[in-house]
């Protein structure tokens, strides 16, 4: 608890009106308060995720995500949509329309060799904003949505105790995976690093025009916070970027 303290006061400082980051973690056992209601139909969990951007905690199971997608990626299921190798390029005539992610079935297939299924180690993956944490709460990573001005300062801290020029990476994805499946696989990794995300165009309607996402393995980000003070955060450079922060209006999603 400690920890989010002095998180929340230095993002006040350095980044002051921006947007909190969300954690989240797994579990057997929930709040029936947090727990989300059975998906009705099809829906995008990015979009879900706006009330937990609002401060609703929320804590999905696999019935209450509608997306197939969400459900593999958070690893709550294995199953794949049949013909999904159609379906992410170039489709089936008569059967299904593609929607153009890769350029041939074959591409996609080679894709999924990079993206090995994992089993979540829970019923639920718990979503919390970072001032809704408590002392039980064990995040696996942290996720921010937000705009290119504080996305500058999170990649400047991501990067600085980096010797290589890749402390962030931006794989070709869904929403969902940038901001918990990558995140988890490199937090397996002896040398984690963020993922910045958000340009699958499925998800993009779920977020202001303005922002993309930036998931950080829990052990990098506590290193971040304990970089800020030393980081390019402290510069001249940054009190001009900080007074335009301050001064940002974010806009809707779908906007």
């Amino acid at each position: 608890m400690g920890l989010k303290e002095q998180f929340l006061e230095k993002w006040n400082r350095y980044f002051p009106g921006a947007e909190l980051p969300l954690v989240f973690y797994y579990a057997d056992e929930v709040d029936p308060a947090q727990a989300a209601p059975k998906a009705a139909d099809w829906q995008c969990v990015i979009c879900d995720l706006g009330r937990v951007r609002q401060g609703k905690s929320t804590a999905f199971d696999i019935d209450a995500i509608g997306c197939g997608g969400g459900r593999r990626y958070f690893g709550l299921s294995q199953e794949i949509r049949p013909n999904f190798e159609y379906f992410l390029s170039c489709g089936l005539a008569g059967e299904m329309e593609g929607i153009r992610f890769k350029k041939t079935p074959e591409l996609v297939r080679k894709m999924q060799e990079y993206q090995p299924p994992f089993e979540a180690p829970g019923r639920y993956i718990v979503f919390k904003r970072w001032d809704k944490m408590n002392e039980d709460d064990q995040p696996v990573a942290v996720i921010f949505f937000a705009p290119p001005d504080v996305l500058s300062g999170l990649f400047a801290v991501a990067n600085f105790e980096e010797a290589t020029p890749f402390g962030v990476i931006a794989p070709s994805c869904s929403g969902c995976s940038a901001i918990v499946y990558y995140p988890i696989m490199e937090s397996q990794s002896s040398h984690p690093r963020a993922v910045l995300g958000m340009f699958d165009t499925s998800a993009r309607p779920c977020v202001p025009a303005d922002v993309l996402s930036f998931a950080i393995p829990y052990a990098k980000f506590v290193n971040m916070i304990n970089n800020m003070d030393e980081s390019n955060l402290t510069s001249e450079a940054w009190i001009k970027m900080r007074e335009r922060i301050s001064r940002h209006r974010p806009g809707q999603a779908g906007d």
